[in-house]
């Protein structure tokens, strides 16, 4: 876990991080200059110490949005979602288990990505192999490449074109680009999901409410009948299952 929050503080200072001056100075009426230094003692500045700053100050505003917005939470959250409009269950499951879960599902789809992070970003950094830009661009190469391979190109192209952009290669793409363009592919794939989930519940429904009709039931609420058979059937088709293995393998896993 620990690993895992260091790789999205690297992400999350993406955004924000400038180079890191190893010294600030400022001075305060009736007090003197006052001296911040970034830095061990011997006078080397010491950029790991930047990050630590950079990384508390950063992750409190920046990585619950990259948490929701530059993984695949989106997607799943939204699609869970859906399952339980389907099924017309007013609040079962919860939303803390409906969040929790997806949270969940995250990590697992994103796992692989975070592995590739700490194994070219955070490792040789820590081990003082290269530099924090060079951390930040690898970084931000495995998080481009995964949203690039989860966007459909006509999105990619729209902001390219919104952003007067030259034609360039993929891997060249700067995340202001990539980021929305992956946001509205994910939220147009998790409606296209949706939309499959709700189609047997509504022939169940049409079916119910048909019966009902043709036994001259009309003052009994199909939902009564309806939403029985709609567990029954989720439950025997072992639906929880279905959906989070289509949700998984959604992104190519």
């Amino acid at each position: 876990m620990k690993e895992r929050l260091k790789i999205i503080g690297l992400i999350a200072v993406l955004f924000v991080l400038a180079p890191a001056a190893s010294a600030q100075t400022n001075t305060v009426a009736g007090i003197g200059p006052i001296s911040i230094t970034l830095g061990a003692n011997n006078g080397t500045p010491d950029v790991d110490t930047s990050i630590k700053v950079l990384f508390i100050l950063t992750l409190l505003t920046l990585a619950p949005s990259i948490l929701l917005l530059m993984t695949c939470f989106t997607r799943v959250v939204i699609v869970l979602s859906f399952v339980r409009s389907a099924l017309q269950l007013q609040g079962t499951p919860a939303n803390q288990i409906i969040i929790g879960l997806a949270l969940f599902i995250t990590y697992f789809v994103m796992a692989p990505v975070w592995d590739n992070i700490n194994h070219d970003a955070i490792g040789p950094y820590e081990a003082h192999q290269i530099t924090s830009q060079q951390a930040l661009d690898l970084a931000s190469n495995h998080i481009r490449a995964f949203m690039l391979k989860q966007t459909r190109a006509s999105d990619v192209e729209l902001f390219v074109s919104m952003a007067k952009m030259q034609p360039t290669t993929p891997d060249q793409l700067p995340l202001r680009v990539v980021t929305p363009a992956f946001i509205i592919s994910e939220l147009r794939t998790a409606f296209q999901m949706g939309f499959l989930i709700y189609v047997p519940f509504i022939l169940i429904d049409i079916v119910v409410a048909t019966v009902l009709m043709s036994m001259g039931m009309m003052m009994m609420p199909p939902m009564m009948v309806s939403l029985p058979l709609k567990l029954l059937l989720f439950v025997l088709v072992d639906g929880w299952a279905l959906v989070v293995q289509s949700l998984v393998r959604s992104f190519g896993g």
